[in-house]
């Protein structure tokens, strides 16, 4: 039986991650759940589940949390919390949103666990400090999101030296085809209206500026070691083929099922076997068409943006990932318009001195200055919305 430490249990894809391993209750045992504020359904996990460790990052939730959970399940709260239960599970699925999933996925790599992840901001971040984890005894990343996910499956199949490009498919998001004119007036209900994925506000909103490919662009670059050049993005409104891989010959192999991310959270918790229970399966008689498009670089500048901060490399993501958090967030709240995300994200990256990260610190330093630079370009652009 494997065991589970979920990190992140409340949000989307930790719930889904529980619907997963409740389908196959004789492979995995969910020994540590944790979450940053949601107490009820943080209880009721625990209650249902009966894990040995539950960990709130608000300390100030836990005496009332230590009320809810049943006897002998020991609680953890506070900032160190999340962290504290990524060490000893075989595998540790990362579901916290942002950059506070960092702590989480320098823990379970350093302890030399399988880390499944769904949390692409702390690779991106602090990518150098990712590495030197990922090289301890134990330690692997099999990636959650669908099309890493699908990368992964399609290099199984072939080696890295016989890549030629990594191609990853984007939905095109609720805007595919919009102009700048008609994205002026974008509403936060409009962007958080997904045409085929259901996920949190934040990364729903990154798929509608396209940034979330432009993170997982440089997510490829760290997971697989392509360089940029040879990684591609096409516009796939279907959502049914997840990612490519075209090899030298010529070839290209792709992973294919209906969108539905159980089917990669399964493949990461269940790695190197496959989940006995079928996710996304395709109706071939009814699946009608694939289409394939080039982004739209005009319309969508985000994705230009998280290119380009990756080749400049050292703590430039980190300040793409931070001006990127900071301008959704609040795009959400209402003080900036949808359109001004991209241009926050662009002034914030000409402070920028991409210096090398050597330590934790100084990921934390590059991500404080660039929220605080992000937060004065929102301060000049904020409107009434």
């Amino acid at each position: 039986m494997t065991s589970v430490a979920l990190v992140g249990s409340t949000g989307s894809v930790g719930t889904q991650a529980l619907d997963v391993m409740g389908s196959d209750p004789d492979r995995f045992q969910v020994v540590a759940i944790g979450a940053h504020r949601s107490l009820d359904l943080l209880a009721a996990q625990a209650s249902a589940w009966r894990p040995r460790q539950v960990a709130i990052a608000d300390a100030g939730l836990a005496p009332r949390l230590r009320r809810l959970v049943p006897p002998g399940v020991e609680v953890l709260a506070g900032p160190e919390a999340l962290a504290a239960i990524a060490t000893e599970a075989d595998v540790v699925l990362n579901a916290v949103v942002g950059f506070a999933g960092l702590p989480v996925t320098l823990a379970a790599l350093g302890a030399g666990r399988r880390l499944a992840l769904a949390n692409k901001e702390s690779l991106i971040a602090a990518g150098p400090l990712v590495q030197d984890r990922r090289a301890t005894p134990g330690a692997e990343i099999v990636p959650v999101d669908s099309e890493h996910c699908a990368v992964h499956q399609c290099l199984r199949a072939a080696g890295p030296d016989a890549v030629s490009r990594v191609v990853l498919t984007a939905s095109g998001g609720p805007f595919r085809g919009w102009g700048p004119d008609e994205l002026e007036s974008v509403t936060v209900e409009q962007a958080l209206a997904h045409p085929t994925w259901s996920m949190g506000p934040k990364i729903t909103v990154d798929s509608s500026t396209l940034m979330n490919k432009g993170l997982e662009v440089i997510e490829a670059r760290e997971l697989f070691g392509v360089a940029y050049d040879r990684i591609e993005v096409v516009i796939h409104p279907q959502s049914v083929v997840h990612s490519m891989v075209e090899l030298v010959d010529g070839a290209t192999l792709a992973q294919l099922s209906l969108p539905d991310m159980r089917l990669p959270i399964g493949y990461a918790l269940s790695y190197p076997q496959r989940l006995r229970s079928p996710f996304g399966v395709i109706d071939w008689s009814r699946l009608g068409r694939l289409d394939f498009e080039a982004p739209d670089s005009r319309a969508f500048p985000c994705l230009a943006l998280a290119y380009a901060a990756g080749r400049a490399g050292g703590s430039t993501p980190a300040w793409l990932n931070a001006a990127n958090e900071v301008a959704v967030d609040s795009f959400l709240s209402g003080r900036i318009r949808w359109a001004d995300i991209a241009a926050v994200i662009e002034e914030t990256l000409a402070a920028s001195d991409g210096a090398p990260l050597r330590r934790v610190d100084d990921v934390l330093e590059a991500d404080r200055r660039a929220r605080e630079r992000a937060g004065d370009e929102i301060d000049r652009r904020a409107v009434v919305v």
